[in-house]
């Protein structure tokens, strides 16, 4: 009922302002407290899962962008995440939210969502799944393809709201942190609620394997093996994979480039909503 419920609302287009834009394999949690941030989110999820944990007594909610690669990890991780916002909180309880997936060929999404629900049931506390929009409760079907039905959610960390979104900015550092991801990066935390700052890096790897050949590649060729449902994606999706893997190409050292001090680029709220960097120079 809560799927079907979540799959017939449009989806709202989320501006910058009061956003922290979750990319996969991140990771912010904050609460109900926070003078900057009201909204969680994130969104070009095929195979992918999109989990929000939240505590109804602190109101402590964590959003995460899950894609498999190590999922028990990345639910301990979340859970004593909001954990450490909640134990002096004496009522309430935890509630999941899971959004993301379909029923595509090489059956991926439902491999993610039996992975999440058994690494959510391992765990000592309760947690009571609220929403289970996942996999075939979130597919539909065009011309014998398959496809997400939603592709992004937000969270109002203020209301608890969810509801499907996108978002036209999803910064910031966007290049530097897919480039994280692409290179094999684990569940990452990019913020600090105490500080109330987003915090990217600082990020290491080496020059990353035939990225030259990967960029003289066509479309085509891009989608059909850089992506885990080439079908089903985005429009954006070749051109966001291009700028990543051209950003790579320009910064095989980020040690050297990026962070040669090893500390991490800082951002803070401004008075208008947006994010702007605190110290270090911008790249």
């Amino acid at each position: 009922e809560k799927a079907k419920l979540l799959r017939s609302q449009p989806a709202q287009i989320v501006e910058p302002k009061g956003l922290l834009y979750v990319q996969q394999r991140e990771f912010a949690v904050t609460t109900p407290k926070d003078g900057s941030v009201s909204i969680l989110g994130s969104d070009d999820a095929t195979t992918c899962h999109i989990v929000v944990l939240r505590h109804t007594g602190s109101g402590a909610t964590c959003l995460t962008h899950c894609d498999g690669s190590d999922t028990e990890a990345e639910v301990s991780l979340i859970m004593s995440s909001v954990r450490s916002f909640s134990n002096s909180t004496g009522c309430g309880r935890l509630e999941v939210h899971l959004v993301g997936g379909f029923n595509d060929d090489r059956q991926l999404s439902q491999k993610l969502t039996n992975q999440l629900l058994r690494a959510f049931d391992l765990q000592p506390e309760d947690v009571h799944l609220m929403t289970f929009c996942v996999t075939e409760l979130n597919d539909r079907e065009e011309q014998d393809t398959h496809f997400p039905i939603i592709y992004g959610i937000a969270v109002n960390v203020k209301t608890a709201e969810i509801f499907p979104a996108t978002f036209p900015e999803k910064g910031p550092d966007e290049d530097l942190r897919s480039a994280h991801v692409l290179t094999g990066a684990p569940l990452t935390n990019i913020y600090d609620a105490k500080t109330e700052q987003l915090q990217i890096g600082p990020y290491f790897w080496g020059p990353f394997p035939h990225v030259d050949f990967w960029l003289e590649q066509d479309d085509a060729q891009i989608l059909q093996n850089l992506s885990t449902s080439p079908l089903a994606e985005p429009p954006h999706f070749v051109s966001h994979i291009r700028s990543t893997l051209t950003f790579l190409k320009n910064h095989p050292f980020p040690s050297r480039s990026l962070f040669p001090e090893r500390k991490p680029r800082i951002y803070k709220k401004n008075e208008e909503g947006l994010w702007e960097q605190v110290c270090s120079d911008k790249i």
